[in-house]
């Protein structure tokens, strides 16, 4: 046990409690100042920030709390076979909650703690890539789920005979853009299709595109005569007005081509709201992408999230496999990445870009 708290007390930062909770106690400081409200916008990263220490804090009393437990059942653990099951089981939870955290570590952009807007889109291919994305879109919403993070479907484009033709989704929690950018690009699937009745292997593509959500504080600049707004009458699953009005909303952002829609809020007005923070998030990307591309770390790592770009394969049939062509890291049980578990391929990204 003592390996996981040399861990700990050697990582740094993070689990710095004593110097977090010096932080923390600044911050209070501050909030309780008279004036503390007078700068709106100041006093709310401030907030933020008190969030994400007294968040830092907890799980390193946590970590303690856990390998305070382990140490105990290992004493019992010669004479007792439930301390031996208990052990085990402790131990996995300490390694997995250990790894996130070591993850989370190798975040330090900018934008790594926002909120992340995704969008899928379906290759060439009919079906087979319309049910791919499909396919996608459940593997990002259970991943969310087993992060414990909020996911929203915000506009959905069903397909003519299966899966669909867009998606566009929000995943709201500390780090979900960050961790999120590392699935941006081209994913590839090879099965045999169950659309296909003489049951031949087929190879389907789809793509990620993964932008930050920009918060009020941060101005982006959008003219009205440059949006063209479009109503029409929601589709597929969604709240009870779906397919009672012309409520879904879609914005076009002319000298850019950016298209933008949401069909899940309840009113007209609630879905040109949320249309518009997708937007903003867009152009804000944008934006960035411009000035990232005028250095030489953009064009070094361009293949890496350029459409086009195969980051990894899904091989269903004839074996079993998934492979990141960017790391090289494989995994046999293709099931469970399906179902959201992809923390592994997100660190191993994580840890090669900080390598390069």
């Amino acid at each position: 046990m003592t390996s996981y708290a040399r861990a700990l007390n050697s990582s740094g930062g993070f689990f710095d409690v004593p110097a977090r909770r010096e932080e923390l106690n600044k911050i209070e400081a501050q909030a309780s100042a008279p004036d503390f409200w007078n700068d709106q916008v100041a006093a709310q990263k401030s907030l933020q920030d008190r969030s994400r220490l007294e968040k830092k804090i907890e799980r390193q009393e946590h970590f303690e709390s856990q390998i305070a437990d382990a140490e105990v059942l290992f004493e019992f653990a010669e004479e007792d076979e439930t301390s031996i099951k208990e052990l085990h089981s402790l131990i996995e939870r300490l390694e997995h909650d250990l790894s996130q955290a070591e993850t989370e570590m190798l975040l330090a952009g900018d934008n790594d703690r926002r909120n992340a807007i995704c969008t899928i889109h379906p290759g060439a291919g009919g079906t087979e890539s319309q049910d791919w994305a499909e396919m996608l879109l459940r593997m990002y919403l259970k991943w969310a789920e087993q992060r414990e993070f909020k996911a929203e479907v915000l506009e959905y484009q069903p397909g003519e005979e299966a899966g669909l033709k867009s998606v566009t989704f929000r995943v709201e929690g500390e780090y979900a853009y960050g961790l999120l950018a590392a699935e941006a690009g081209v994913h590839r699937l090879v099965r045999i299709s169950p659309f296909d009745q003489a049951a031949r292997r087929h190879t389907s593509f789809a793509s990620l595109f993964v932008y930050p959500e920009i918060d009020e504080d941060i101005e982006v600049e959008i003219n009205d005569k440059d949006l063209r707004v479009d109503t029409y009458r929601a589709t597929g699953a969604g709240g009870q007005h779906i397919n009672t009005t012309d409520s879904a909303v879609r914005i076009t952002h002319i000298p850019t081509g950016i298209v933008v829609s949401c069909q899940n809020q309840r009113s007209q007005h609630q879905n040109r709201a949320v249309a518009m923070q997708v937007l903003r998030s867009r152009l804000y990307e944008l934006e960035l992408e411009r000035r990232r591309a005028e250095t030489a770390e953009l064009e070094a790592n361009k293949a890496d999230i350029s459409f086009g770009s195969q980051i990894r394969s899904y091989v269903l049939a004839p074996y079993q496999l998934v492979k990141d062509t960017r790391t090289k890291l494989e995994r046999g049980n293709v099931e469970a990445v399906l179902g959201g578990d992809i923390d592994d391929f997100i660190k191993a990204y994580l840890l090669a870009r900080k390598a390069a």
